[in-house]
C-alpha cells in the first residue's frame, strides 16, 4: 500500500510546480478518488513525446487510485489557444477540430489506462451556453487580471493587437474546471495563468479551488528548444519503431537523463544506478538502449523496442560505429543546411566535391539510412549521426 509520503514523492517526480501543496495534501488524506483534469486542445493531428509528459503524470495518478478526466477541447481549439502567441492565433475549423480529436483518443490509451479515464469534450457544456451566460462568466474576470498574463502584457504595451475572443480562452478553459469539479488539473508552465483562473472560477462558484501542478516543457532532440512538430525536433507517438529509437538515440548523453526523468516508468533510485554505472566506465549509448526500448515498448507493444535496438545496430553494421565520435554544432542561421555543406564543414570530407562523390557512391548515411541526394537540407535545431564511408562518423546539431 502506497503511504501519504510515496505518493507525494511519486506526484512531484519531474513536476515543477504545486499551487498549493498544503492543499493537495489535504485533499490527498481524504482518502477518495480525486478527479484530476487535463485539457488537450486537438490543434495537430498528432501526439508527440513532449505532450506525455503530462500524460505520464496523469497514468501515475491512476496508479495512486485516483480518477483522470481527460479533457479534449473542441470547443476552445476553435478560439485557438493565446499562450506565448505575438499574434493572433488563426482558429481551427470545425472540421480539423473533429479530425484531430479521433486522433487523440487512440493515442492516449498508449499510455493511460482505459477503464480508468474518462474522455470528456468541452464543447458539451460550452456549447449549451448561451450569449448571456458567456456574458455573466466573463463578468467574473477583469481586464485588468487578464493584462497580467505575460503575453498579454507584452502584446498591449507593444501596440500588437489583441481580439476579444483571446480573452474568452482564460475564462473557458477556468469554467472547465467548474464544469468538470476539478480537484487538481495538470498543465505546462507556459499554462499556469490559465491554470489560475480555474482556480479563481471555482471559488466564484463556490466550489474548492483545484491544486495547480505544472509540468516542465520537454526539450526536442536539439536539447535547446521545446518539442515541437514546427521545429521538426520532435519524437511522434505515432513514428514508426525503428524511426522512434534512432531519434532517442541522437539525443545527448546529457539530455538523456532529462528524457529519463519526465518521460521513463524506472524509479529515480534506478535512474541514479545509472548514472553510478556510467560514471564507472559503462558506454552510456548502452544505458540510452535502454530508454529507447521502454519508450519503443510503450507505443509499439513488448519487445518491439528490442527488435527496434536490433534494427539499429544492423544499419551500422554490426558494431561499426564507434563506442565515441566528436559531437559538434553547426550555425545554419534557423534555416538548415544543405548535407554537402554539413559534411564538409564538419571535416567528414575534405570538400564539397568528396562530399557529392561520396553521396553518389552510395557512402554517405544519416543516422544509418543511406542517402542519393546531393541536394537534400537537413532543418535546422536537429541532430544527426553523420556517417562518411566506414570509418568516419559525427553526431551533428543544427542550430
Amino acid at each position: 500500500m502506497t503511504t501519504l509520503d510515496e505518493a507525494l514523492a511519486l506526484i512531484k517526480r519531474g513536476s515543477e510546480e504545486i499551487l498549493v501543496e498544503e492543499e493537495l495534501l489535504a485533499k490527498l488524506k481524504e482518502g477518495r478518488p480525486l478527479r484530476i483534469k487535463a485539457g488537450f486542445d486537438p490543434t495537430a493531428p498528432d501526439l508527440h513525446l513532449g505532450h506525455t509528459v503530462l500524460i505520464n503524470k496523469l497514468r501515475q495518478f491512476q496508479e495512486l487510485g485516483h480518477e483522470v478526466l481527460f479533457l479534449i477541447g473542441d470547443f476552445t481549439a476553435m478560439i485557438g489557444d493565446p499562450t506565448g502567441k505575438s499574434a493572433t492565433r488563426p482558429p481551427l475549423t470545425r472540421d480539423q477540430v473533429i479530425s484531430n480529436a479521433q486522433t487523440y483518443e487512440h493515442q492516449i490509451f498508449k499510455i493511460l489506462d482505459r477503464e480508468k479515464t474518462t474522455v470528456l469534450f468541452n464543447s458539451s457544456w460550452m456549447n449549451a451556453m448561451d450569449s448571456a451566460e458567456l456574458i455573466q462568466l466573463a463578468a467574473r474576470h477583469t481586464v485588468a487580471r487578464m493584462l497580467e498574463r505575460d503575453d498579454f502584457s507584452k502584446r498591449y504595451t507593444g501596440g500588437q493587437p489583441i481580439a476579444i475572443h483571446e480573452f474568452l480562452y482564460p475564462l473557458i478553459q477556468g469554467y472547465d474546471s467548474v464544469a468538470m469539479k476539478a480537484d487538481v488539473e495538470l498543465g505546462g508552465t507556459d499554462q499556469k495563468f490559465n491554470l489560475l483562473v480555474g482556480r479563481q472560477l471555482q471559488e466564484s462558484f463556490g466550489q474548492k479551488p483545484q491544486t495547480v501542478l505544472t509540468m516542465p516543457i520537454l526539450e526536442g532532440l536539439d536539447g535547446v528548444q521545446k518539442m515541437s512538430k514546427s521545429l521538426n525536433n520532435y519524437i511522434g507517438i505515432n513514428d514508426v519503431a525503428d524511426e522512434q529509437f534512432g531519434k532517442l538515440m541522437s539525443i545527448s548523453d546529457e539530455l538523456m537523463w532529462r528524457y529519463f526523468e519526465l518521460l521513463s516508468f524506472r524509479s529515480l533510485g534506478e535512474i541514479e544506478g545509472f548514472k553510478t554505472e556510467i560514471a564507472a566506465g559503462r558506454n552510456p549509448r548502452d544505458i540510452k538502449f535502454l530508454l529507447g526500448e521502454e519508450l519503443v515498448d510503450r507505443f509499439h507493444g513488448a519487445g518491439e523496442g528490442g527488435k527496434a535496438r536490433d534494427n539499429f545496430i544492423a544499419r551500422f553494421q554490426k558494431g561499426a560505429m564507434p563506442e565515441e565520435m566528436s559531437e559538434l554544432t553547426l550555425e545554419s542561421g534557423g534555416e538548415g543546411l544543405g548535407v554537402v555543406s554539413i559534411l564538409s564543414q564538419a571535416a567528414l570530407v575534405s570538400s564539397n566535391s568528396e562530399a557529392m562523390r561520396m553521396i553518389q557512391q552510395g557512402a554517405v548515411r544519416i543516422d544509418g539510412e543511406r542517402i542519393a541526394d546531393a541536394k537534400l537540407k537537413i532543418a535546422a535545431h536537429t541532430t544527426h549521426i553523420y556517417q562518411v564511408g566506414k570509418r568516419r562518423f559525427a553526431k551533428i546539431t543544427l542550430k
